[in-house]
């Protein structure tokens, strides 16, 4: 995501937070963390969007923000949209999903773009792309005249796919190198 810890709506964190909590000390203290404003170059700025970039409550908050925001949406969208299997893996604002079908992957990212829209929050342009990865990807690559699978990095990661001879019922095997 674009500058999420930036973006995020503290009236939809607010309302977030006080549907699980319910100690209004808790949501007080809460909101002066967010009015609390950014020590930058001896000069406080505060904002009414954002968690603070590198407050010690920022992470959590992030958090509480997307599962309502995003995580609950995308368990949704895969018990009623996908049409084949689908899986996501979510640190903080980093993620990735994986689907069994294109045409899923594509109507996913049209939708979580408009989805993020509703809660202030963005998709990194560079960093968003829809790639053919898994099992039979160098296979049907190789078949359309096309190079190997691209890589993609998570987390400090380059996630490459190897293409290996395999025996009847073994899995791709997937590479994680240190960036």
């Amino acid at each position: 995501m674009a500058a999420s810890f930036d973006t995020v709506s503290q009236d939809w964190l607010i309302r977030f937070v006080e549907h699980r909590v319910g100690d209004p000390r808790v949501i007080r203290l809460i909101r002066k963390w967010l009015k609390a404003g950014v020590l930058e170059d001896g000069v406080v700025n505060v904002s009414d969007r954002g968690t603070g970039q590198g407050a010690v409550i920022s992470p959590l908050l992030a958090n509480i923000y997307l599962h309502y925001a995003l995580d609950l949406w995308v368990e949704r969208w895969r018990q009623h949209e996908a049409t084949g299997d689908m899986i996501i893996v979510r640190y903080a604002d980093d993620f990735i999903v994986g689907f069994q079908h294109e045409t899923d992957a594509q109507r996913f990212l049209d939708e979580m773009r408009s989805r993020l829209e509703e809660f202030a929050l963005s998709l990194h342009p560079e960093k968003t792309r829809l790639i053919e990865f898994g099992r039979w990807a160098a296979e049907n690559r190789k078949r359309r005249g096309l190079s190997k699978p691209e890589t993609f990095n998570f987390l400090g990661f380059s996630v490459l796919q190897r293409h290996m001879e395999r025996r009847q019922g073994e899995n791709s095997v997937v590479k994680l190198r240190e960036r």
